[in-house]
């Protein structure tokens, strides 16, 4: 775990500690294909999030091969910004939040077998943010491609508390 972790201060709101990172969760725009989450009882199904910012999509490609690892884990940073701001949506206050499990999506080059590294930003994030609650089960998995040729996208299921 890194230091960054390590040293989360469990001081304050998970809304103040988002703000003291420079961080606010974004607004989602609406699909009339999907909704961006899904209440059944506690539980909340966050769809696949894409590292979107002001509505536009950060970067396209394959990890490995057209977008670097630091990139990715940016990605994944911003991605996951976005499954918060939908797990807002359902329960109304980010200190209501706890996530249960990720996973992370990382288009990504056959040989490529860091996509826990890059899993690992987002993971940090929520940790950062949510403490105790922040900490989840995780799957990260290379795949061919995602959608808009994204290098990332992270689906979540979290619980209100």
């Amino acid at each position: 775990m890194s230091g960054r972790v390590a040293s989360v201060a469990q001081t304050g709101s998970a809304s103040d500690r988002l703000q003291a990172l420079g961080l606010a969760l974004p607004e989602l725009r609406e699909n009339p294909y999907y909704v961006d989450q899904r209440t059944v009882g506690s539980s909340i199904y966050i769809s696949g999030q894409l590292p979107y910012r002001d509505g536009e999509l950060l970067g396209q490609g394959i990890v490995g091969r057209d977008v670097e690892l630091e990139t990715a884990r940016e990605l994944a940073r911003h991605a996951v910004l976005n499954c918060l701001a939908a797990a807002v949506q359902a329960v109304g206050d980010l200190d209501r939040v706890r996530i249960v499990q990720m996973l992370v999506f990382v288009a990504s080059t056959p040989d490529f077998g860091l996509q826990s590294r890059v899993a690992n930003e987002a993971s940090e994030l929520l940790i950062e943010v949510l403490g105790e609650n922040g900490r989840h089960a995780r799957t990260a998995i290379g795949v061919a491609g995602l959608p808009l040729n994204s290098p990332v996208e992270i689906q979540m299921v979290c619980t209100a508390v």
